[in-house]
């Protein structure tokens, strides 16, 4: 309980913009990158607490849909993959407005291949943790405003779009999607 208490709080001072509200505007440069392989699993999911029941299917399906609309955009000319394990997550349930409105939340492990190196480009999976887009009537809690599969949507799409950060950071910081990741 403290744990996700915890992450609630961390999740809280991360900026959780609408992860869909770019996706008509041209992508951000990503180099060579090309997504094949888009695959998402949910072995340990972890319902927290106050949270409305997603089953392993749904949150895949969803993972995998916001995945496949932000990445299927590229078309560089080396293949990635991505292995992403949903780890957590709390779809808000209905609350007392303003006294005790929960936010929905998604945790997931992020690794990335490099299809032609045969290798993990990251050794330890990126953690990712995403709320709810803010001014989706989250005042009283998107338990009052949304559906279970609305919240698991935009937590998702959220969560591409966090993805899509990590890789521009990597790409600079690390050089990943250019031709110096050879060998």
């Amino acid at each position: 309980m403290l744990r996700w208490i915890g992450m609630m709080l961390f999740a809280g001072l991360v900026c959780a913009c609408s992860g869909a509200a770019d996706l008509n505007e041209p992508p951000v440069d990503l180099g060579d990158f090309n997504l094949v392989h888009n695959i998402a699993v949910a072995p340990k999911a972890q319902q927290g607490p106050f949270s409305r029941k997603a089953s392993k299917e749904q949150l895949t399906k969803a993972v995998r849909d916001a995945m496949a609309e932000r990445f299927d955009r590229y078309d560089g000319n080396r293949d990635y993959h991505f292995g992403i394990s949903v780890e957590g997550y709390v779809l808000a349930a209905p609350g007392i407005p303003i006294v005790a409105s929960p936010k929905s939340i998604l945790i997931l492990n992020v690794t990335v291949w490099d299809d032609a190196a045969g290798k993990k480009l990251n050794e330890e999976p990126e953690q990712i943790t995403v709320l709810e887009t803010f001014g989706t009537g989250t005042v009283v809690g998107s338990g009052y405003t949304l559906t279970p599969n609305e919240q698991l949507k935009q937590l998702s799409q959220n969560a591409a779009k966090a993805v899509e950060r990590y890789l521009v950071k990597q790409m600079r910081e690390e050089g990943w999607f250019t031709a110096q990741t050879e060998g």
